[in-house]
């Protein structure tokens, strides 16, 4: 079993321990995977706008951003980025100048199976000392979190 033990919590994060965890995962498993893509020459959020081509090439700008739910600016950073390096096209739709449609190259293409292996490594590490049924609990209650935080997120802040 692997040591679960965490450094103290600083005064503050006390109030707030689940949240404290949370951002002390996310940044732990941001900053693994940010290493992996590095070594495929990729910034952390690309793979997820590949991933949403890989799926469906031809989307749109605005599609990918929802679908990928990133901000607007890292996107149009990353599809630019994205572009320079020969891995996607962007070019106006047919219907409507404004429209900006996203196609992979061949390159883009020939990183599907490396980001597919790449996110196989990912959760192998994130979950090699839980079970199973801890995996889907944790998947459970990460969604429940999830749902709450944009749920507040909606409301109209009060007066």
């Amino acid at each position: 079993m692997s040591d679960t033990t965490s450094p103290e919590l600083p005064n503050t994060a006390a109030e707030g321990p689940l949240s404290y965890a949370l951002f002390q995962l996310a940044r732990a498993h941001r900053a693994h995977a940010a290493a992996m893509l590095r070594a495929m020459n990729l910034h952390p959020g690309q793979e997820l706008l590949l991933m949403q081509l890989f799926d469906r090439d031809g989307q749109t700008q605005a599609e990918l951003l929802e679908r990928a739910g990133l901000d607007h600016s890292t996107v149009s950073k990353s599809l630019r980025r994205m572009q320079e390096a020969g891995l996607l096209t962007r070019e106006p739709a047919s219907h409507d100048r404004r429209v900006m449609v996203v196609h992979l190259t061949d390159a883009g293409r020939a990183l599907q199976e490396p980001i597919a292996e790449m996110w196989r490594t990912l959760e192998r590490v994130s979950v090699r000392d839980l079970t199973p049924e801890q995996v889907q609990e944790f998947i459970t209650c990460a969604r429940i979190v999830e749902k709450s935080v944009r749920d507040h997120g909606r409301q109209p802040l009060a007066e």
